[in-house]
């Protein structure tokens, strides 16, 4: 029995070995990629770099320059950053309210924000983009509005599911000693729910840095542009494309999100079967 399985685990280690290789792959081609000459790109994409292809970081530099990269670095960096804090702070807040205050107001506000995570992008981004263009939210100050509307599904659902699981006796307690609500969110309900937050953060964090459609839709590209955006003004006319620049833009916008996932991935599945709790 006990070899059966072993047996077992060592084929499933092998499947989800040979999977994670499968996923891992396309990232180290676009690195490899980023360090060869255009024409070897086009040519031999899945070469390793030799004598004659081996160009070193001047694709980065390339890319750096032709685009101002990190101008349009700062404006991803913001929008993410504050659209994340945005929701973390506000759903939270709105995601143990609604656990807490049980009356026909709040079950209707929590399923809106359920509902929201299955209604397509597609079906709403045209109007969407007129909506935010008539009240000038296409700066990157006025899209961080929009983000929080669209994240606030998810965010909303594991915050309450997570607060459902948090003793009452202990905001009793909080109450008992003085605790206004914001005293006790900032002091209580804060610190408890610090794996949710990290986990809410990463995925958020993910999704928008990495997130091409709605700034593209939303924001004023002439003037205010994210990093999935820019990297697509490397292409020339007549459909000649600077591979070789656009690689080294992937691996530069990529690298945060990568050293920020791995910093912090033992949160998430923690956070996640928290946030799905049920009390």
């Amino acid at each position: 029995m006990k070899s059966k399985k072993e047996t077992y685990k060592t084929v499933l280690t092998i499947i989800f070995s040979v999977v994670s290789l499968a996923y891992v792959f396309p990232v180290v081609l676009v690195v490899i990629n980023s360090l060869k000459k255009k024409t070897s790109i086009n040519l031999k994409p899945f070469a390793l770099p030799d004598a004659k292809s081996f160009v070193g970081f001047d694709n980065y530099v390339n890319g750096i320059e032709k685009v101002e990269f990190f101008k349009y670095f700062g404006y991803s960096l913001f929008i993410t950053a504050a659209s994340v804090f945005a929701i973390l702070i506000l759903c939270s807040m709105c995601g143990w309210y609604v656990t807490r205050v049980k009356n026909i107001w709040t079950r209707a506000l929590k399923f809106s924000f359920i509902f929201s995570m299955v209604v397509p992008f597609q079906m709403i981004m045209f109007t969407l983009a007129k909506t935010a263009d008539t009240l000038h939210l296409n700066t990157p100050v006025g899209i961080v509005v929009v983000y929080l509307g669209f994240g606030a599904g998810m965010a909303v659902f594991m915050f309450s599911n997570f607060a459902q699981s948090m003793p009452l006796e202990i905001e009793e307690a909080a109450s008992i000693d003085g605790c206004n609500p914001l005293q006790m969110y900032f002091k209580v309900i804060f610190p408890i729910m610090k794996s949710t937050f990290v986990s809410v953060g990463i995925l958020e964090i993910m999704w928008i840095w990495n997130d091409y459609l709605l700034p593209y839709l939303v924001l004023d590209v002439k003037r205010f542009k994210t990093i999935p955006i820019v990297i697509q003004y490397l292409k020339g006319g007549f459909g000649s494309v600077d591979m070789g620049a656009i690689m080294a833009c992937i691996v530069l916008a990529i690298l945060p999100v990568i050293l920020i996932y791995v910093f912090c991935q033992k949160y998430i599945i923690e956070g996640v079967v928290a946030g799905a709790v049920k009390g």
